[in-house]
């Protein structure tokens, strides 16, 4: 079960704005990203719609959010259909009035990582994951944004689309370096009519993503490890910080984009790392 505990208090930041989050609930038990940032929202004031593949992950953050005295609605739907974004964000409209805040937080690696292993299948499902699906839902909400003076758009990228980090990610390094353009774009193409659109670049977070199976095969299994403590503390040891980050880390990261403390922020990257992409190599 996940820790209602570790909930902040909200400060009103978000105070009478609506929030689209895709991709706010978890694969195992825990604080993922999109969680976070669904219930960081809600405490901070908005209305918040949580959207997930499984319906039941989706329920669950509602859960929490109701629990902390927040207000939200879940919905499934598959993020790389057009059929299932135009559902949700109509749903949105329907039930709050309006969308001021689109956050992708959709993504995660295939089981093809260089190019020796690379399937067009894999790649092509890697691809929409991490960068079609924010294509799809920004199509149907900056119209939506623009009608109503302006909005903000929060993509979950990640440091793999700026650096290599040391194993191969082809795929996924590919689809997220494409959101950092696609957003960049985005952002410059509305940036008359009100709307900002920026990403969040992660770096190692400690989620339940990362524990989560790929292949049929444990995630640090692919990784070269033998247990995931073994991996989490590999993890630790490359960070200027010694240790992963949270979904709060990342939640907090993107509160502040979406946010009109960000008024004059768009176009930009804002990474979350802990010092990883600030260092080098040592010889």
């Amino acid at each position: 079960m996940t820790d209602i505990s570790d909930i902040p208090k909200g400060r009103g930041r978000m105070d009478g704005k609506v929030v689209l989050v895709i991709g706010a609930g978890s694969v195992l038990p825990g604080w993922g990203n999109g969680k976070a940032a669904a219930v960081l929202y809600a405490v901070e004031g908005a209305k918040v719609l949580v959207v997930d593949h499984r319906r039941e992950a989706a329920e669950e953050t509602v859960a929490i959010i109701r629990k902390a005295g927040g207000i939200a609605d879940a919905e499934a739907a598959d993020a790389t259909s057009e059929a299932d974004v135009a559902r949700i964000v109509k749903t949105c409209r329907e039930k709050f009035g309006r969308i001021d805040v689109l956050h992708n937080n959709v993504g995660g690696s295939g089981t093809g990582r260089s190019l020796d292993d690379i399937k067009l299948e894999d790649w092509n499902l890697t691809i929409a994951r991490n960068l079609t699906s924010a294509m799809l839902s920004c199509r149907e909400v900056v119209p939506v944004m623009v009608a109503q003076g302006g909005g903000a758009i929060v993509n979950v990228s990640s440091v793999s689309s700026i650096r290599h980090l040391g194993v191969p990610t082809a795929v996924y390094s590919a689809g997220k370096a494409g959101l950092n353009g696609f957003t960049q774009n985005i952002a410059l193409n509305y940036a008359g009519k009100g709307v900002r659109a920026n990403c969040v670049l992660p770096g190692y977070i400690d989620t339940p993503f990362i524990r989560r199976p790929i292949g049929g095969k444990p995630n640090y299994e692919r990784k070269g490890f033998k247990t995931a403590a073994e991996y989490s503390a590999a993890r630790d040891k490359t960070i200027p910080m010694g240790r992963m980050g949270t979904g709060w880390d990342v939640a907090y990261a993107s509160l502040f984009l979406a946010s009109d403390e960000a008024a004059y922020v768009t176009g930009t990257t804002l990474v979350v790392d802990g010092g990883v992409t600030a260092t080098c190599p040592g010889v």
